[in-house]
C-alpha cells in the first residue's frame, strides 16, 4: 500500500469477483429465501464440524445481497429496513452463524451513506456492486468498556495515517475484502478506516472458539504500522453529533438474527415431534404431535416466535419513517422501538431454543443431533448487548419522555 497515492481511489484487490445486481425488494426477499432453503441443510454440519462457510458467503456476495442497501444514485436497490431486516431473518432461520457474519457489513455501508464524500461513496459503493465484502474490526479486549477504543491512527505529513491496534470478536474480518477499523485520530475522535484484508501489517486470526456461532470465524485482527491513504479514513464521531439511525438500524438487524434463531428452532422442533417423538402413555394418544400438552406448548412458543417477528416489523418501519424525516423525536422512537424488538427477540431465541428439548422429548439431546446448536446460537448472540439496558431505555422513554443516548448501541 505505500506506492498507493493518498488522494486517488485505487482498486488494490484485483479483478472484480461477479455479483449480481439485485434490481428491488421483491427480488432482494426472494434470493434472500432461496439462498436461506440452500444453506439450511448444511447448517448443522458445518456447526459440528467447525466447517467455515467460505463457499456459502461467496454465494452471498454473488447474489447481489451484500449490495441491497446501496443507494439507487450509485446503482443499487436501497431496500427499506422492512426488506433488510426480513433478509436477516430469513437468512439467521437456515444459519445463525451465516446471518451474522455480514451484519458489521451493513452497518459500515451506512456509514458511509452518512459520512462518506462523493468520491468514496463512488468508490465503495462500486465495490460492493462487484460483490466484495466489508468485514469489521471494532471491539478491543481487556479495556474499560465497550466504547473504549485505543485503536490509533496517527497522522503523517502526506495526509495518510499509520494504524496500530488489536481488535477482538472481528466477526466477517476473515472472509472480508475490505476491513473497516474503528480508531482514534487526532484530538481522540473516533473514525473508521477502511484497510484492505491483505494489507501489509494486517494479521486476522482465526481464534474465535464460542460455544455458539462456532462458523462466523469472529476472531482476532492485529494492525501493526498499517498504511492508510487519507481518502480511506471517515469521520465517525460526526455520526453522533445530531440525530442518528446508526446504532437503530445495526441493533435492528440484531434483533432480525434473534428472530430467525427462534423461527428456526420451532421449526426443527415442529418437524422432530411430528416424525420422531414417542407420544407420552399417559396421553392416551397415538402420536406425539396429537399430545394436548405439547400442542398447548407449541401453541404458547408459537406465540413468542410471532410476537418477535411483529415487533420487528414494527421497529423496521419505525426506522424507515424516521429515515425519511429525521429529528430527535424520530430518531428516539426508532431506537426505542428497535430495543423493543431486540428485547423480544432475545427471549424468545432462548426461551424457544431451550424449550425444544422440553417438547422434543430425550433423543432431542443425543450430541449427534446437533439440535442444541440453536441454543448455542441463542445464547451467545444474544450477549452481544445486554437487554437490561434497553429495558431501562424503553422504561425511561416510556414513563418520563427520556430519549435515549446518541451512543451507536441502541
Amino acid at each position: 500500500m505505500t506506492d498507493i497515492p493518498t488522494d486517488t481511489f485505487t482498486d488494490v484487490l484485483g479483478g472484480p469477483p461477479a455479483a449480481k445486481v439485485i434490481v428491488d425488494e421483491t427480488e432482494a426477499l426472494a434470493v434472500a429465501a432461496a439462498l436461506a432453503e440452500e444453506f439450511r441443510p448444511g447448517a448443522s454440519a458445518r456447526d459440528a464440524e467447525r466447517r467455515l462457510p467460505r463457499a456459502e458467503v461467496d454465494r452471498l456476495s454473488a447474489s447481489g445481497l451484500l449490495a441491497v442497501t446501496v443507494p439507487a444514485a450509485y446503482g443499487g436497490a436501497d431496500v427499506s429496513q422492512e426488506t433488510l431486516a426480513e433478509i436477516f431473518r430469513l437468512l439467521a432461520s437456515a444459519d445463525a452463524s451465516l446471518a451474522q457474519i455480514p451484519q458489521s457489513h451493513f452497518a459500515y455501508v451506512n456509514v458511509l451513506r452518512r459520512q462518506g464524500t462523493p468520491r468514496q461513496r463512488e468508490f465503495f459503493f462500486g465495490e460492493l456492486l462487484a460483490g466484495r465484502r466489508f468485514g469489521n474490526a471494532q471491539s478491543e479486549a481487556g479495556t474499560r468498556h465497550v466504547q473504549d477504543i485505543r485503536t490509533r491512527l496517527e497522522p503523517r505529513l502526506d495526509g495518510s495515517y499509520l494504524l496500530d491496534g488489536v481488535k477482538h470478536y472481528a466477526t466477517g474480518a476473515l472472509f472480508a475484502d475490505w476491513i473497516p477499523v474503528l480508531a482514534r485520530a487526532e484530538e481522540d475522535a473516533l473514525h473508521v478506516a477502511f484497510v484492505p484484508r491483505d494489507a501489509p501489517g494486517v494479521t486476522v486470526i482465526d481464534d474465535w472458539d464460542g460455544l455458539g456461532q462456532r462458523t462466523t470465524a469472529s476472531g482476532t485482527v492485529r494492525l501493526e504500522r498499517v498504511r492508510v491513504p487519507g481518502d480511506r479514513v471517515l469521520p465517525h464521531h460526526l455520526t453522533f453529533e445530531g440525530p442518528q439511525l446508526h446504532g437503530a438500524s445495526a441493533q435492528l438487524l440484531h434483533a432480525a438474527i434473534d428472530a430467525g434463531i427462534a423461527a428456526g428452532a420451532l421449526a426443527e422442533a415442529a418437524e422432530f415431534v411430528r416424525t420422531k417423538s414417542r407420544p407420552w402413555f399417559e396421553s392416551g394418544v397415538e402420536t406425539a404431535a396429537a399430545d394436548p400438552l405439547l400442542i398447548q406448548r407449541f401453541g404458547e412458543l408459537a406465540l413468542q416466535v410471532r410476537a418477535s417477528e411483529a415487533l420487528l416489523r414494527e421497529a423496521a418501519r419505525a426506522v424507515d419513517r424516521a429515515g425519511d424525516a429525521l429529528t430527535d423525536d424520530s430518531a428516539a422512537e426508532a431506537s426505542i422501538a428497535v430495543a423493543a424488538a431486540k428485547v423480544q427477540a432475545a427471549q424468545a431465541a432462548l426461551e424457544v431454543a431451550s424449550a425444544l428439548f422440553e417438547v422434543s422429548g430425550t433423543r432431542a439431546a443425543l450430541g449427534s443431533l446437533n439440535l442444541h446448536r440453536h441454543w448455542r446460537d441463542a445464547r451467545t448472540h444474544t450477549l452481544h448487548d445486554p437487554t437490561r439496558w434497553k429495558l431501562q431505555h424503553i422504561g425511561r422513554y416510556t414513563l418520563n419522555g427520556t430519549r435515549p443516548p446518541r451512543h451507536g448501541l441502541l
